[in-house]
């Protein structure tokens, strides 16, 4: 988005006639925009959905597909799982906090189960088998994932359950989740009008009634009679906009389509939209989660700072938002060795020594900083504990030499990419703050009042997250809340 581009809301006395008109008009065709078209089209609305792209998929079509849903749904079941709401409620509200939206991460706990029967309504797969070993994406199409559920403290907090429900797919599923959906919607009667981006909201006696958009070189204007849902997206591609509200991202990688550009918060921004959250993100850390477990993450100091075992997520925002990123993976040949190679992701030790004080030399920590740092991890963990940061037992043991250590400052890439590329900076983000909405997508104003015409879901809202991130609830945030800001806009 260009700074330059207005973004004031339309007067619609100044539109004498409408290119489009439609019941419910859906900004963005990722999986929000997806879930709202296809509530919107099942209460009866007439539906537009526009894409700025050539097609669907936006940022979902590049995640690993990994849905945040639990309860007790049939995956979880066949897994022999046992979960409730309640226990879901209260990991998502420890695991996602501070400041946690409460009220929506109640609804969605409680329908955990029913969403998952919505998603596999619509013919999203799911396979009914456990992948048991922290990872970002598993290397085989397992169904069903821990999120740190099991990880202290959480395991404290609730009864744990795995609740990562992976669509099936060969790599990330993403993509198969956008197929299937996109699938679902040309069976409707939803009309699709992709290469057309929002510029500006159209308002009447303070009202949102319609969009003015651009279609190649063309001034498209639409009409909403009943409302129009933003799910544009957040904002990590918007430079000035991360540089204004999240000054820690600046710099780093953006895992996106390249186009979170803000433009969906910023139009509703201007038509008295309030926002939450705008310094929050997701960080994903450049580095493999069946490697850390296996030893250790520690600081440029050579402390351990997190239980290595909580879903990689947390231990990303740990690093940077404590650490700058300036953290090392420290582990032994055993270690490395134990990781499956199609897990590995072509990560290699950056520095490898016979002894912890050449590693200490190598990476530049102080002298001494590593070897009270093994030593105290060694000596409790051949008893099998961890007094410190309380990882499970499965994951203990002593570290022996030849010793290896990974900057994460240096990146990788999943082989998702193709193109053995690296991450900018040690970590892909993504933003998680935007536009203030209530369980049904109502965009609020500074007052807390509802405006008129106005909805919104997906991460262009502050969805269930503060400052805090579990993989799977974006695409579970956006699918679930996205219908409800469907079928409220229709109403």
């Amino acid at each position: 988005m260009s700074a330059r581009v207005p973004v004031t809301p339309i007067d619609a006395g100044r539109i004498t006639a409408y290119d489009h008109e439609t019941d419910v008009l859906i900004v963005g065709y990722g999986c929000a925009g997806a879930a709202a078209a296809l509530e919107a089209d099942a209460a009866g609305a007439a539906v537009i959905l526009l894409e700025r792209q050539s097609g669907a998929g936006g940022s979902s079509a590049l995640s690993g597909g990994e849905m945040y849903l639990g309860g007790g749904t049939p995956i979880q079941r066949a897994c022999g799982s046992t979960d409730t709401p309640e226990a879901m409620e209260a990991f998502l509200l420890a695991a996602l906090g501070p400041d946690a939206d409460r009220e929506k991460v109640g609804l969605y706990s409680r329908s955990g189960v029913e969403h998952y029967h919505w998603l596999a309504g619509h013919g999203v797969p799911f396979k009914p088998s456990l992948w048991g070993s922290p990872t970002w994406v598993p290397p085989t199409d397992d169904g069903l994932m821990w999120m740190g559920e099991n990880a202290h403290p959480f395991d404290t907090i609730a009864a744990p359950a795995p609740r990562g429900h992976r669509v099936t797919s060969d790599g990330f599923g993403g993509k198969v989740l956008m197929a299937v959906l996109s699938e679902a919607i040309a069976g409707t009667g939803v009309a699709v009008h992709t290469d057309t981006a929002a510029l500006r909201l159209v308002v009447e006696d303070g009202r949102v009634v319609g969009l003015v958009a651009r279609h190649f070189d063309a001034t498209v204007t639409y009409r909403a009679r009943r409302g129009v849902v933003l799910t544009t997206g957040g904002f990590a591609d918007n430079a000035e906009l991360v540089a204004q509200h999240a000054p820690q991202l600046v710099g780093l990688g953006v895992n996106s389509d390249g186009g979170d550009d803000g433009r969906g918060i910023v139009m509703a921004q201007a038509a008295g939209a309030a926002v939450r959250h705008m310094s929050a993100a997701q960080v994903g850390i450049s580095l493999v989660p069946g490697m850390m477990v296996r030893g250790m993450i520690v600081d440029k100091l050579g402390r351990r700072f997190v239980n290595e075992d909580v879903d990689p997520g947390l231990v990303g925002q740990a690093a940077l938002y404590k650490h700058d990123l300036e953290v090392w993976v420290i582990l032994d040949e055993q270690g490395y060795e134990e990781v499956p190679v199609e897990e590995r992701w072509g990560v290699r030790p950056h520095h490898v020594a016979e002894t912890l004080a050449e590693l200490e030399q190598e990476i530049g920590m102080p002298e001494g900083a590593l070897r009270t740092t093994v030593g105290e991890y060694n000596r409790f963990a051949e008893r099998g504990e961890d007094p410190y940061f309380h990882k499970a037992a499965r994951w203990l043991r002593p570290l022996r030499p030849p010793f290896a250590a990974i900057d994460v400052r240096r990146g990788m890439a999943p082989p998702e990419y193709g193109d053995g590329g690296t991450a900018r900076g040690g970590a892909e983000v993504f933003t998680l703050g935007g536009l203030r909405t209530t369980v049904d997508g109502h965009v609020l104003d500074l007052d807390g009042t509802p405006i008129p015409g106005l909805f919104a879901a997906g991460r262009a809202t502050s969805g269930l997250h503060a400052w805090g991130y579990i993989s799977g609830t974006s695409l579970g945030d956006g699918t679930f809340f996205g219908r409800r800001a469907g079928t409220a806009a229709a109403g």
